[in-house]
Order: structure tokens, then sequence, then C-alpha cells
């Protein structure tokens, strides 16, 4: 496969304003995210940028970014655009959706959802998975599980179901990580389809491309990468990047 690496990003997240610019460790949050992104050779990466500031600091940083419509809703539309701009002629046919506030993600976890694509042929959608951070992760509507029918081998599996409940019983709970990767026809049907009911009904996108019959496969990754949401995440990120 030829997969392309696009990272969607915009100024206006409401928990933290401009974020993508954030400074950490002498670095905008968004040029780590590229340096990652590359580090895992794995395709050309760009940014898909919602604002001419986030483009301006990529290309600053001598990264590739592509300005999209900032009224677009959701990340997923965002590549699309950007996909659209940078690859016409459709020669890459995987996309790897990587959000732009993960900025220390190892670049094996970006190679292990490529390589899923190339591995399973039923497989329509890739993502990533890790164990749960504690027993609190199994009751908190913030933490996204996956469920999963695991491989033989116990580093991947078919997903089955996403959800924001709790889940009870034994056995391991996953917690999902919003890395994608799209075969590039099923990122245009996803895109092309309505919100779906039990999408609505959780807020998890990934649930409309279940409902539409896209088969969803996770990589497991050891643990989940820090993602920057709010102020205190941002200065976690901050104090870890001191010990690098």
């Amino acid at each position: 496969m030829k997969p392309i690496v696009l990272i969607p990003a915009r100024m206006a997240a409401t928990r933290l304003p401009d974020k993508p610019l954030a400074d950490i460790g002498g670095l905008a949050m968004i040029v780590r995210v590229l340096r990652q992104a590359e580090a895992a050779d794995i395709g050309p990466v760009a940014v898909a940028a919602g604002d001419p500031e986030i483009v301006e600091a990529v290309r600053g940083a001598g990264g590739k970014a592509v300005l999209t419509d900032p009224a677009l809703p959701s990340g997923s539309d965002r590549i699309q655009a950007a996909l659209a701009e940078l690859d016409p002629a459709g020669a890459h046919d995987a996309v790897i959706n990587l959000q732009g506030d993960m900025p220390f993600v190892e670049p094996s976890v970006l190679s292990a959802c490529a390589g899923l694509l190339a591995a399973q042929p039923s497989c329509d959608v890739a993502t990533v998975v890790a164990p749960e951070a504690s027993p609190d992760d199994r009751a908190n509507p913030d933490v996204v599980k996956a469920i999963l029918a695991l491989q033989a081998d116990g580093q991947s599996g078919r997903a089955l179901y996403f959800t924001r409940s709790t889940l009870y019983g034994d056995g391991p709970v996953w917690r999902h990580i919003g890395i994608y990767g799209y075969r590039r026809a099923a990122l245009e049907r996803f895109n092309s389809a309505p919100p779906s009911a039990l999408e609505r009904r959780e807020k998890l996108e990934q649930l409309r491309g279940l409902e539409m019959g896209l088969e969803y496969w996770a990589s497991i990754a050891a643990a989940a990468p820090i993602s920057v949401d709010n102020p205190a995440d941002l200065e976690a990120a901050r104090a870890y990047a001191k010990t690098l």
C-alpha cells in the first residue's frame, strides 16, 4: 500500500484555544506531531490546517501544510479536503489520520496502524487501542472503550463496537486511541454519509462507519500516547518534554 499521513489541526479548540501552536519544550505542538509522523517513515506527511497560522508554523519548520476550509465539521472532512489537493490523481490508496494533539506518539504506533491495512484485506479502517490505565477507566465516559475480537497473537483484533459505557466482567478493557488508517475508498464513503443514530447517541463518529458496514481493526499499543486536550494536559506534556 502507499499511505499518506495527514494531521488535521485547527485553532478553535474549545478547551484549549490555539493549542496547535502551544509551545512544548521549544517547539509548537503541531511541529512535534509532524516530526513523530515523519519518523514513522511510512509515507509523505502533511498537516490539514484550518487556519493560516498553523500553515505558517508548519512551513516555517520545513513541513508541508494545506489550508482547508475552517468551517469543515470534522477532522475526517479536513483530511479528505487536503487529500484532494495533495493527491488528486489518487496515487495514495491509504490515509493515516493522526490527531494534532499527540506530540509524543511513538512512530511504531503509526507503522502498526498502517500495517493492519496491508495485513488484513477485509479491513476498511485501522485504528489503535491501548490497555486501560487504571480500573477507573472502565466507568469513565471520557475514556472510549473498544470491544475487540482478538487475534491469536494478542497484538490486534477486529473491532466489534466502541462505547463510552461502563464495561463489566473479567478481561481486558481497551482504550481507543484516535488514530485511523483509512483505505481511500472507505474514507470517501464515510465522509459522504450523514451521522448515524449510534454516532449521535454515543458522540463517536467511528460508530457511523460500523453502522455503514465498514470493517474496523485495531492494533494494540503498549500504552496510550500523551494527548493534550486542556491546560493541565499541556503542563504535563511540557514536563514530559523536559525528561527527553
